[in-house]
């Protein structure tokens, strides 16, 4: 493909993930803004701090998927005929890194993003779906038996680049999946302080918002 083309198709993969559903959940369900509560991340786990199951649900939908198409979208447009073909391409990595970080600084939302687990659960599924099933299932193991959500996103931030090279051995994208590892553990790094002073929130507890009360004051539409 032209040179100019592929740093398209990186930057459309930012814009993609530049997408916050957080965000646009919230306010197509009516809800206030994921930046004035709880941990302040427009992510899935602070959106569930509302009381609306629903609107968590889809915006983790919503975040994976992103992650999910960007990296599916771009392997059909480089001619993918297997996945060990694109591995080495710097185009897919590429792609990967730029969904990541469209995320993490959304280019919509005053590049105030999320922290990234669903994201790079998708972008990982994308890629290949034992990889995200074997990650996934990291996440689930780990936030069944300690309860805490960031813990489980950590250990699943380790091990993703580990399952890679087990499965693929080293390649161009193992580099790409380790920084967007390194990216995901930086945007945890206030949890990794809370955790290590016993202060972290267990999952389905409630932050208080920055009003000082357990719910947004605004909870119109939850269900």
């Amino acid at each position: 493909m032209d040179f100019t083309l592929n740093l398209l198709l990186i930057l459309v993969a930012y814009l993609i993930g530049s997408i916050s559903f957080a965000v646009v959940v919230s306010k197509c369900m009516n809800l206030p803004s994921p930046h004035s509560y709880g941990s302040g991340n427009p992510g899935a786990t602070n959106v569930l701090r509302t009381g609306n199951k629903k609107a968590a649900v889809l915006t983790l939908i919503g975040d994976a998927l992103k992650g999910f198409l960007a990296v599916i979208v771009a392997r059909a447009i480089l001619g993918d005929q297997s996945l060990t073909a694109t591995l080495g391409s710097w185009v897919l990595c590429g792609v990967v890194v730029a969904v990541f970080l469209g995320h993490v600084f959304p280019l919509f939302h005053g590049f105030k993003g999320g922290k990234g687990v669903a994201t790079a659960c998708g972008i990982l599924f994308g890629i290949n779906w034992i990889l995200g099933a074997a990650t996934l299932g990291t996440w689930i193991i780990v936030a069944m038996f300690m309860r805490y959500s960031s813990l489980a996103a950590l250990a699943a931030a380790v091990f993703g680049p580990i399952y890679f090279v087990f499965l693929f051995g080293f390649q161009p994208m193992s580099i790409a999946l380790l920084v967007v590892c390194l990216l995901l553990i930086w945007r945890h790094r206030s949890n990794i302080k809370n955790l290590m002073n016993g202060a972290e929130s267990r999952i389905g507890s409630k932050k208080k918002s920055k009003s000082g009360s357990d719910k947004p004051e605004n909870t119109q539409g939850q269900s």
